[in-house]
């Protein structure tokens, strides 16, 4: 088997070319394909762990699973997450390659570029069809050289490329042509089409349009996707779906909803742990942006993961939300860190090699009877876990660089088979570990919020959820987008030449 392929290119950066991927995938599964995913370069903190034991974009597992497959190193084979305004980690095929700062990576790019295509081939060779994620925008011509993320992708696999243009942004038509127009000769032949995307509203308003785009371009129409309002219940890809979880709680009359504060810290990490709080009724996730305070009715504070945990706990004492959570604990409220929210909780973090930036250490919260030393080899493993207060299981993931140990451990929070993680305080009020996911888990994720205070009401299965989302959009994207013709682009690309 050797597959066909299509790369899904952007405009701009959060045009949607993810959730266009993701639904792709699940309609030409639909029609009875193999399928798979692939980014060649991806930038996000918010991190998966594959079942070859490796960590890829988040976004890439999500639309493994639109394709009814296991996440795969191959399926984004290098990813980058930001440790600085700067600098990022480098991760190649799922493993950590060193951390650079953006100059060096530029210089870096061109000798990654082999390690891309082998996996792209890997993907090719098991599946009918792989559709392909770009990054940003291929108009970005001060990053064009050694470019493996966009058209240097394109260019050498040989792959046709559809624009997705934003509307939500405004502009949708400046951004089509102007990207075409900045493209070089070769980078212009691969193009084969373009879509409009986030549309709200008649999409036949824009019908006008697209002689306008097709003189400027030569480039076809393939759709019009009209907004999909359902993408709420999918998984957010990275720090920019944090505004969508601001939104109330559905409460029920007269109840008032649990509230879950969550700091958003300067490097937030794995924060799909938050989405199925907020696809739960009678929850409310606030997160917190810098300056304002903790609110008073708050019944949880969530630290989430941290991609450097020593700078994000001096973010957090800079708000001064280590008093607030203090102050919530004195209050009788609950507190549960996730990863590099666990290690804050305890009494002292080091950092001596400098893995996650100048080497250092400082006191945590102490909430905890937990130390944490930072380690330079990274666990990345699936786990299957219980909670040991309720019985209740649950699958997840580890992703951190940490070794956390102290008199807390004697409490854990979960059960791992022969193994324990995490920790709780002797009056069961705060209580961490390192396991992602947990939330995902109905039987858990009730039962705790329960603990929080008891409640009758709707429930929220929320796998099945996400399932439901996935079908609706792929048939979202069979009645806006020409399918039938995107297949064909993709099946003629073994006539490319670059």
């Amino acid at each position: 088997m050797c597959a066909t392929s299509l790369m899904i290119q952007g405009t701009c950066s959060n045009a949607g070319k993810s959730l266009l991927v993701a639904g792709l995938c699940r309609a030409f599964v639909r029609r009875g394909l193999v399928v798979r995913p692939f980014k060649p370069q991806n930038m996000s903190n918010n991190a998966a762990v594959t079942a070859d034991g490796g960590e890829i974009g988040r976004a890439q597992a999500l639309q493994a699973r639109a394709c009814g497959a296991a996440p795969l190193v191959d399926m984004n084979p290098v990813l980058l997450k930001p440790e600085s305004e700067t600098g990022a980690q480098v991760v190649v095929r799922g493993r950590v390659l060193r951390s650079c700062s953006a100059r060096d990576y530029h210089a870096l790019k061109p000798q990654l570029l082999p390690a891309v295509l082998e996996s792209f081939a890997r993907l090719r060779a098991a599946a009918d069809l792989v559709i392909v994620e770009g990054a940003g925008s291929p108009a970005e011509i001060n990053l064009r050289t050694g470019d493996i993320a966009n058209m240097g992708f394109a260019c050498a696999a040989r792959v046709p490329v559809v624009l997705a243009g934003d509307i939500e942004r405004g502009g949708v038509v400046a951004q089509l042509v102007g990207t075409v127009a900045l493209l070089e000769p070769e980078e212009r032949a691969l193009l084969r089409g373009y879509i409009v995307n986030k549309f709200r509203g008649d999409p036949s308003l824009f019908d006008g349009a697209h002689p306008i785009i097709t003189a400027r371009t030569g480039l076809e129409p393939l759709g019009v996707v009209t907004w999909f309002e359902r993408a709420r219940d999918l998984p957010k890809e990275d720090i920019l779906g944090l505004a969508e979880l601001a939104g109330g709680a559905r409460a029920a009359e007269g109840e008032r909803p649990i509230t879950i504060a969550v700091p958003r810290l300067p490097r937030l990490a794995n924060f799909d742990d938050l989405d199925p709080l907020v696809a739960e009724p009678n929850v409310h996730v606030r997160i917190l942006e810098p300056g304002q305070p903790l609110p008073p009715e708050t019944d949880l504070v969530l630290l989430s993961g941290s991609k450097a945990t020593l700078a994000d706990l001096a973010a957090l004492r800079r708000e001064g939300w280590d008093v607030d959570i203090l102050a919530h604990v004195r209050r009788g409220g609950r507190v549960l860190g996730l990863c590099g929210g666990y290690q804050m909780l305890g009494r002292w973090i080091a950092d001596p090699l400098g893995l996650e930036g100048a080497p250092g250490e400082a006191p945590g919260l102490g909430l905890l009877e937990v130390d944490t030393v930072l380690e330079p080899v990274k666990t990345l493993a699936l786990r299957e876990a219980e909670e040991l207060a309720t019985g209740e299981r649950m699958q997840g993931y580890e992703i951190h660089m940490g070794r956390t140990d102290g008199p807390g451990r004697s409490r854990p929070m979960l059960r791992m088979g022969r193994d324990f993680d995490g920790a709780v305080s002797s009056d069961g009020r705060v209580m961490g570990c390192y396991l992602h996911g947990i939330f995902a888990a109905d039987g858990f994720r009730r039962a705790f919020l329960d603990r929080i205070r008891r409640r009758t009401g709707e429930e929220v299965a929320y796998e099945a959820r996400i399932e439901a989302a996935l079908d609706g959009l792929a048939a979202h994207l069979e009645r806006c987008l020409d399918l039938d013709r995107l297949l064909a682009i993709a099946r003629a690309d073994d006539r490319l030449r670059c």
